[in-house]
């Protein structure tokens, strides 16, 4: 049996930022990350479009907005201390008529609000920055940028190892026990028994919760994001990056132009339920995941109150040209055979009974025990600051 001081259930970029905040704030805690996984960054965290968000959406003081500000600094700070490539290219948020205007400067008041640097643009600024792109006004928000996430996993485990501390793939927490000295966790690689524990499980977060006896703040619905990333002879048709106005009666953003720190541009995503909670092909299934799911109270509520939307969604997934007269509200000039499939991803979201998103961080705390219940984007971006936050939660740890 391992003993550690600290087990950190989650090899993706929330659980190994965790581990290293824990390890510079308490360098002689002895720390075991473990993942189920054969490799760290196996979900979201190397499957997402890599932007460096700024927070322009969120609401003021929320979890969402005040760990995005910081955690986006500390990214950037800790790309630059490590040599790892990111640019701050840039984004516009487009509004194409006079509704998405009026919401468009609310969401500009909350980026005043939040301390981003952002400015209003009417559309002769707006071809400046995107030739392509149409639209009646814009917010420019010259910060956002994109960031290799993988590498900064990569970067993040080295610096756990060099530092004496363990990371065990390939181990399924199968069974949590807390029995007030110290914390048992049985795994497919053999028990380890820790004196605090910290879960960052994603998509299986509310599972890990539920195991070590305690409530989920709500249950983790998967919704996987499809794109498309355009062919290099059409690069040119996007610039920095390109995003709509959000819909509120939707939870999701919308389909967007995203480069990446690769050099390529993202399209997407099309966002549609997951039959699993890996499930990043359609055909993809997994019984106990989908039937959690259709049961659920809270998701047959946002059917019923999104359903025209969610039938787009689900048109757009399996009809190339519906997905590219999406695209083409923003930039009129994309075409079909402009664009290829590039790999999905699958988004873990907490769902209230009531139907709505869960739209902040969530990190429940319980003795010996912190779980982070919900983690939507930016927490890729946040990740650094949340593992701060993590902690502070855990406070000054008693290693004797």
């Amino acid at each position: 049996m391992k003993s550690c001081d600290v087990a950190v259930v989650g090899a993706g970029i929330v659980g190994l930022a965790t581990a290293w905040q824990l390890s510079q704030r308490h360098p002689q805690a002895r720390i075991v990350v473990l993942e189920k996984e054969s490799r760290i960054a196996a979900h979201q965290s190397s499957h997402n479009s890599g932007v460096l968000h700024t927070g322009i959406y969120y609401k003021p003081g929320s979890l969402r907005a005040v760990n995005c500000r910081l955690g986006k600094k500390a990214m950037e700070d800790f790309c630059r201390t490590y040599g790892i490539p990111f640019e701050l290219c840039g984004k516009v948020i487009v509004a194409l008529d006079e509704t998405e205007r009026e919401r468009l400067h609310k969401i500009f008041e909350r980026g005043q609000a939040n301390g981003v640097n952002c400015q209003l643009i009417g559309p002769e600024r707006l071809k400046e920055l995107e030739p392509y792109a149409r639209g009646l006004e814009a917010i420019h928000v010259p910060e956002a940028g994109i960031v290799d996430y993988p590498r900064v996993c990569e970067q993040l485990a080295e610096l756990l190892r060099q530092a004496g501390h363990e990371i065990v793939l390939n181990a399924a927490v199968q069974a949590i026990h807390d029995d007030g000295d110290g914390v048992l966790i049985e795994t497919s690689q053999g028990s380890v028994r820790a004196k605090y524990l910290v879960t960052c499980g994603g998509l299986w977060s509310d599972r890990l919760i539920k195991m070590s006896g305690e409530t989920p703040v709500a249950p983790i619905v998967p919704f996987r994001g499809e794109y498309y990333e355009l062919k290099p002879a059409a690069h040119h048709l996007c610039k920095t990056m390109i995003y709509p106005v959000p819909d509120p009666a939707y939870p999701f953003l919308g389909v967007h132009f995203t480069r990446t720190i690769h050099g390529g541009v993202e399209c997407g995503p099309n966002a549609v339920l997951a039959l699993a909670r890996a499930g990043y092909s359609k055909f993809a299934v997994n019984p106990r995941d989908l039937l959690a799911t259709l049961t659920y109270g809270g998701f047959q509520r946002m059917v019923l109150r999104n359903w025209k939307t969610g039938l787009g969604e689900m048109w757009r997934s399996w009809n190339k040209g519906a997905f590219v007269k999406a695209l083409q509200r923003l930039v009129p000039e994309i075409r079909a055979e402009d664009l290829i499939p590039a790999p999905p991803g699958v988004r873990a979201q907490a769902l209230a009974q009531n139907g709505m998103l869960v739209d902040d961080f969530v990190i429940q705390k319980s003795g010996r025990m912190v779980h982070v219940g919900n983690a939507p984007s930016p927490a890729a971006t946040a990740s650094l600051n949340i593992g701060s936050l993590i902690a502070d939660q855990l406070g000054d740890l008693n290693l004797q």
